[in-house]
């Protein structure tokens, strides 16, 4: 049997993803129609004898939460927990502190999985190279290519081309190591507790020689059971034929900002055509006009003069009135765009109003179309004391009045804006 770990951060986690993270935790953020960790869910469950998936975070247990695990337990009929921590432990401390559920069932072998990631999930060929590759009890990190510069910005793994082994791996390397980068996506077996433990062990010696003064430490790292499975595991296995890399040549792309989140639907929306078909919507008679990839959620209700896509994901209970354009964008639940007003790279909040002849339009932070390797960058804010041209957010319950324009900013939630704005964020 199979079992899966998704890491889905916590509150304090995101603070790149607000202010839509203050409305919903960013893990159940839609991306592409479904929840984020929906695409990692459905793929889980088609991988042969997967009998749990384990969701593993901190934040607080809450209705919207558990009512997605609710809904995902009955629709991909597998058991679905979530598993609390007391803090933020790390990507390896997490799987440890909850390792007893891990293990329960004697599984062969789980995958493990950051939330903040999309990606086709090669999840069945991982496990196909595992029994091709290396020992039986060995690790399996799926990996991609990027280009030089980029590639500083990640888990670096130098390999041996023969045999796929992880020779040296350097998380966010200084200078240059290799173009391979980790994607956050490893399959591992009971055996990475002896070698987390030996971490675990190690860091309650340190903590006994040099105590600190009850003050949490700035680094984050202090507690024993903080442990990194990039920093602290991989890099010590690598070159003892414990670590292999399989490389993926299929999409993947991190979730960090509001920003990626636009290009991580595009990709999903591209993907549908092979995995969800269904969800892709079309041009029909008396419907809006569709161009290119579009997902349009049923209750949403869409005047036929209107054009939507390419890349344009539309949630729940949307009204979309006549003349309407709207072009690589999501458009959250409860939304209502009038007549003629047009949205472009953005993301509208919850509720949010946007009024007639009003335009709402951002920058899209796409990785370079020239090169096949680059990836998305990851947005700073600010940038010499100016606001980062970016996607333009509009928190929940925004209203946005007739006529105006607002360009390349961030409106933070319950805002009625009276003028135009440009590179600003509106508090």
């Amino acid at each position: 049997m199979l079992k899966a770990v998704i890491l889905i951060g916590g509150p304090q986690k995101g603070t790149r993803f607000r202010p839509l993270s203050f409305e919903v935790p960013k893990p159940l953020f839609p991306v592409a129609g479904v929840a984020m960790i929906q695409h990692h869910i459905e793929a889980c469950a088609k991988v042969p004898n997967m009998k749990e998936i384990l969701l593993i975070g901190f934040y607080q247990p809450n209705e919207e939460l558990t009512r997605f695990l609710m809904n995902a337990q009955q629709e991909f009929k597998i058991s679905i927990r979530y598993l609390q921590e007391y803090s933020a432990l790390g990507t390896g401390g997490g799987i440890y502190h909850f390792r007893d559920q891990i293990v329960s069932g004697n599984p062969e072998a789980f995958f493990v999985m950051n939330a903040d990631v999309s990606s086709a999930f090669p999840l069945t060929e991982m496990l196909s190279f595992q029994k091709e590759h290396g020992e039986p009890n060995s690790f399996v990190l799926l990996a991609t290519t990027a280009n030089r510069k980029q590639s500083l910005n990640y888990g670096c793994i130098v390999e041996n081309e023969e045999t796929n082994e992880v020779l040296h791996y350097v998380e966010k390397p200084s200078t240059f190591v290799s173009d391979i980068i980790n994607c956050g996506i490893y399959l591992l077996n009971q055996d990475i507790f002896q070698h987390i433990g030996a971490v675990f062990q190690k860091n309650q010696q340190e903590m006994s020689l040099y105590p600190y003064d009850g003050e949490e430490p700035t680094n984050g790292w202090h507690r024993a059971e903080a442990i990194r499975l990039e920093q602290d595991i991989f890099t010590a296995l690598a070159g003892q034929a414990k670590l292999y890399v399989y490389k993926t040549l299929s999409f993947w792309s991190q979730i960090k900002s509001a920003g990626s989140a636009i290009y991580a639907s595009r990709l999903y929306l591209s993907q549908y055509h092979k995995t969800h078909p269904e969800r892709l919507a079309s041009d029909k008679e008396g419907g809006p006009r569709i161009s290119g990839n579009v997902y349009i959620h049923p209750t949403a209700v869409i005047d036929p003069t209107a054009t939507l896509g390419p890349n344009v994901s539309i949630g729940t209970g949307v009204t979309i009135g006549a003349g309407v354009r709207v072009r690589e964008s999501i458009i959250l639940h409860g939304a209502n765009l009038q007549d003629h007003c047009c949205v472009l790279n953005s993301i509208v909040g919850w509720d949010s109003t946007i009024g007639k002849w009003a335009r709402v339009e951002g920058t899209p932070s796409d990785p370079n179309p020239n090169d096949p390797f680059a990836k998305i960058d990851s947005e700073t804010l600010f940038r010499e004391g100016k606001l980062t041209p970016s996607i333009t957010i509009l928190g929940c319950n925004v209203t946005i009045p007739s006529e105006v324009i607002i360009l390349n900013s961030i409106v933070l939630p319950h805002k009625d804006l009276n003028r135009s704005f440009k590179n600003q964020i509106i508090l």
